[in-house]
C-alpha cells in the first residue's frame, strides 16, 4: 500500500514539473493541477494510512486514531488550488484572446527604452 501511495505521489508531481516546464499556457496549467495533486496526496499521508479507525481520539477506540491536522490541510489546499486554477485559466484566457496563442514567447535580448518606438526625446 505504502508503495502504490509513494509512487503515485512521485509520478504525479514528475508529470507536474514535466508540464509545468512546457512553453504552452494549457500545460502549465493542468502541471500545476497535477503538482496540487500530488502535494494533496503526501499530505494526506502524512497522516498514516490507516483503515477504519476514528478521525479523533475517543474513549471507545484502542489508542489508534488518525490525525485530523493532514485532512484539514488537504481540504484547504484542495480549496485554494481551485482558486489558483480559475484564476490562472482567466489569465491564460485572456493572454490566448490578446494574441491568438497560448506560446510564452521569451526574447532573447530585452527591449532598452531607446528601442520603442515613439520614445524620442524631445530635444532642449
Amino acid at each position: 500500500m505504502e508503495f502504490l501511495v509513494a509512487s503515485s505521489i512521485g509520478a504525479l508531481t514528475a508529470g507536474g514539473v514535466y508540464l509545468i516546464l512546457r512553453l504552452r499556457a494549457f500545460p502549465v496549467i493542468l502541471g500545476l493541477a497535477l503538482l496540487t495533486y500530488g502535494v494533496n496526496i503526501f499530505l494526506f499521508a502524512s497522516g498514516r494510512l490507516a483503515i477504519n479507525l476514528p478521525p479523533v481520539l475517543s474513549k471507545y477506540a484502542d489508542t489508534a486514531y488518525t490525525d485530523p491536522l493532514p485532512q484539514a490541510l488537504v481540504l484547504t489546499a484542495i480549496v485554494i488550488s481551485f482558486g489558483m486554477t480559475a484564476v490562472l485559466v482567466m489569465v491564460a484566457l485572456g493572454a490566448y484572446l490578446n494574441s491568438r496563442s497560448d506560446r510564452i514567447d521569451m526574447d532573447d535580448e530585452p527591449l532598452d527604452r531607446d528601442d520603442e518606438p515613439g520614445s524620442e526625446e524631445a530635444p532642449k
